[in-house]
């Protein structure tokens, strides 16, 4: 990302001069100043900046203010807006009117100047108008000298905020598909529509000979690839597992090494397919130094590349790292088996946690039962209820091992937090297996390992249904340990040479969540990306920002922050969730 967009602050006033308006200047911009000075010191961009404000020029009482305003926002690549009042103003004269930014309003719950009144009129406003709006009203009442930010307030604009900045991030970017559909998968059936009217985004696509025309050419950073193959040699091929393939499939020794070269070209061509390159402007090779301008990509590879070349594991595992031969850096979002609706999952949990994603498969609810039968022995603890066995053919993010950490926990985190003996723990716990010929008859290397017990993450899905559009589902728990023998005994019964999570979600009174097999059982597909930490609440706000409906979740109705005309659709919050997102349609079309 080269241009981040900025949250627009709108401090708005009564527009009565001769005394009114003159007495509340000072109030109303120092409560702009602290909304950006909270978001700006809470909030970072996927590079480590922090999050930009823009503070309208003045304070906003009539239409010609709220032109200038909207006007300043255009020049200064604001995305979204606040707008932010300790006293009444003219509603439609002083409310944002851009129908493609999120926005929210803070109203000041004070008794000496009606902020909380202007609140409920201008929502009224934009309910009336079809511009939905956040409402924020704090629960107690302050003093008008106090210019603090209560907590609750806090809470709301910062998930308001984290939310409207990643619909802002992704609009104008790219999806990049390097081949098509993958095995009949439904998700990797890219619908162009779909993430133009939902997401603003763009659909680019190449055919996967272009990683073999960027090889044969030499279309690549020959320096950096020989810095790429040292540290592949002394991070990853040292750690070559044992080759299970039957004898007639083992590769030799020679044509493995030549996987090696092939498969960390194709890391570095797949990254400069997404971002671009200009080493290859200084090579001559103007157009492929441009890349995609692409945010999030998807990698067919399954059946026609890895029937007959070396799969992406090692690609796809080392591009959703948070480091590599070039050091510490943010991870990519590459979507295995180009599924599109697992990549868009994996970029809502990057953009709202700045954080790597773990590609899974969700493969197999395990009851207490199942297991007990097959190892003679009982899940205890957290796992008593029974695991769900999240494991993919080796492109998980190698962050996924649990090998950072915080106060002696394990955990998953943003980049520019990570230190180099935390990279060193997450190679060191990752074996490279060579691929299992029977799924990848052309090679190449899965990754291995286990992610450590203890870490909450959230578990999300994004699903298209014909008639509906997209839906998404959230699922908050835990990664679990279990018993070594155990995992041994159930994890070979799948593929010991791919990487496993055991996952349990949290139970509630929920219909999908009354127990571990109901979560397994409702799963809309067959893959799920999981994010580091309970972000269920802010996905449901982002989802709501962009009109996809929610179809299943386990978090608090107490945390659950949706637009204010969302109270218009009933009392029943899911359904009125569908009836909203229904009514108002995706914010692009």
């Amino acid at each position: 990302m080269k241009k981040y967009p900025k949250i627009g602050i709108r401090p708005t006033i009564d527009g009565r001069q001769g005394g009114v308006r003159e007495s509340l200047e000072e109030k109303t911009m120092a409560l702009a100043k602290a909304v950006a000075n909270l978001i700006s010191s809470n909030l970072k961009n996927g590079d480590g900046s922090p999050v930009e404000c823009v503070i309208a020029d003045s304070t906003i009482g009539r239409v010609p203010e709220s032109a200038a305003c909207a006007e300043k926002f255009e020049r200064e690549n604001v995305g979204s807006t606040i707008t932010v009042t300790s006293c009444w103003c003219y509603g439609a004269e002083t409310m944002d009117m851009n129908p493609h930014y999120p926005k929210a309003v803070w109203g000041f719950n004070g008794t000496e100047r009606p902020g909380a009144v202007y609140l409920a009129a201008v929502l009224a406003g934009h309910a009336q108008k079809g511009l939905p709006a956040f409402g924020i009203y704090g629960r107690d009442v302050q003093d008008l000298a106090d210019n603090s930010i209560p907590a609750d307030v806090a809470e709301k604009l910062l998930r308001f905020a984290r939310s409207a900045q990643a619909v802002a991030t992704m609009r104008g970017k790219s999806y990049l598909s390097i081949g098509s559909v993958s095995m009949g998968i439904a998700g990797s059936i890219v619908n162009p529509d779909f993430f133009q009217e939902y997401l603003g985004m763009r659909n680019e696509s190449v055919d996967s000979t272009e990683i073999i025309r960027r090889m044969s050419e030499g279309i690549y950073d020959k320096e950096e690839y020989a810095k790429a193959m040292a540290w592949t040699k002394k991070h990853c091929t040292k750690n070559e597992g044992t080759d299970f393939n039957q004898p007639a499939k083992t590769k030799t020794r020679e044509a493995k090494d030549a996987d090696w070269e092939f498969v960390v070209k194709m890391t570095i061509i797949m990254r400069d397919l997404m971002q671009g390159n200009p080493k290859l402007r200084e090579m001559g090779f103007k157009e492929e130094a441009l890349g995609h301008n692409a945010i999030a990509a998807g990698f067919q590879g399954q059946r026609q590349w890895t029937d007959f070349y070396p799969n992406g594991d090692f690609s796809e595992a080392l591009l959703n790292t948070s480091f590599d031969w070039n050091g510490i850096r943010e991870a990519y979002v590459v979507a295995t088996e180009n599924d599109a609706c697992n990549g868009v999952s994996m970029l809502f949990g990057h953009l709202l946690t700045n954080r790597a994603q773990i590609f899974s498969d969700v493969r197999t609810y395990w009851s207490p039962e199942a297991v007990e039968r097959v190892t003679g022995k009982k899940l205890t603890g957290q796992a008593a209820n029974g695991i769900i066995h999240l494991i993919n053919s080796g492109a998980t993010t190698l962050d996924g091992t649990g090998c950072q950490t915080q106060n002696n926990q394990p955990i998953m985190k943003p980049f520019w937090e990570i230190n180099e003996k935390e990279v060193e723990d997450c190679l060191e716990a990752t074996t490279w297996y060579p691929a299992n010929r029977d799924y990848f008859r052309g090679g190449g290397f899965s990754s291995n390992f286990l992610s450590k017990g203890g870490m909450p993450v959230t578990m999300m899905r994004l699903n298209l249904v014909k008639g509906l559009g997209p839906v998404l589902q959230i699922a908050e728990g835990w990664t679990v340990e279990i018993e070594s023998e155990i995992h041994k005994l159930l994890d070979e019964r799948t593929d010991r040479t791919w990487p496993t999570t055991w996952f349990v979600p949290r139970l509630n009174d929920k219909s999908a969540f009354k127990d571990v097999y109901a979560v397994m059982n409702n799963w809309g597909a067959n893959h799920g990306a999981i994010s580091y930490g309970h972000i269920g609440a802010d996905l449901i706000t982002m989802a709501s920002i962009l009109r996809i409906p929610v179809c299943m979740h386990n978090v608090e109705e107490e945390k659950i922050f949706r637009p204010a005309t969302w109270n218009a659709f009933g009392m029943d919050k899911e359904g009125a969730d569908y009836r909203a997102c229904t009514t108002y349609g995706p914010i692009y079309k």
